[in-house]
């Protein structure tokens, strides 16, 4: 089954990835978000964990932060990650329109609570989001910042 892909889903990853080269040259983990309405960028955000020592900003909900108060059911996110059960509920709670995950290899995350929510979401498998996340964790102090980044 093959699925073909608007062009500009991975011209909004590639914002999405800049977000996380930003949480990178921050000393933060490689996951970057940006959500869009009507095909224009709204918010902006990359995982914010060790820059302000807070276990919930993840890419996602750094994204989420600051959009604001705002309502999200029009809205369309780009992450460069699959999303953790935390995040995952989280767009599933404000019922956005659609998310764009950039990679499922390097962390499964939780597709599941997506589906149960009703979100649709694309998996775009994208080999610049894999190998981002493969290099940065290839470095044994990288992976245990991610270890406890997902909990471990």
């Amino acid at each position: 089954m093959s699925m073909v892909v608007d062009p500009h889903h991975f011209e909004f990853m590639a914002e999405a990835i800049r977000e996380a080269e930003d949480s990178i040259a921050e000393g933060g983990l490689p996951i970057g978000a940006v959500l869009t309405r009507d095909n224009k960028i709204i918010a902006r955000g990359h995982n914010r964990r060790m820059q302000e020592k807070n276990v919930i900003l993840h890419g996602e909900m750094s994204c989420l932060r600051e959009a604001g108060l705002i309502s999200f059911h029009d809205t369309v996110m780009y992450t460069t990650l699959s999303p953790c059960s935390m995040c995952a509920g989280a767009i599933g709670l404000f019922k956005l329109s659609l998310l764009v995950i950039g990679e499922s290899v390097t962390f499964p995350g939780s597709k599941d609570i997506l589906t149960q929510f009703g979100i649709p979401f694309i998996d775009l498998a994208d080999e610049r989001s894999i190998n981002m996340m493969k290099n940065w964790r290839s470095n044994p102090v990288n992976e245990r910042l991610w270890q406890g980044d997902i909990g471990n």
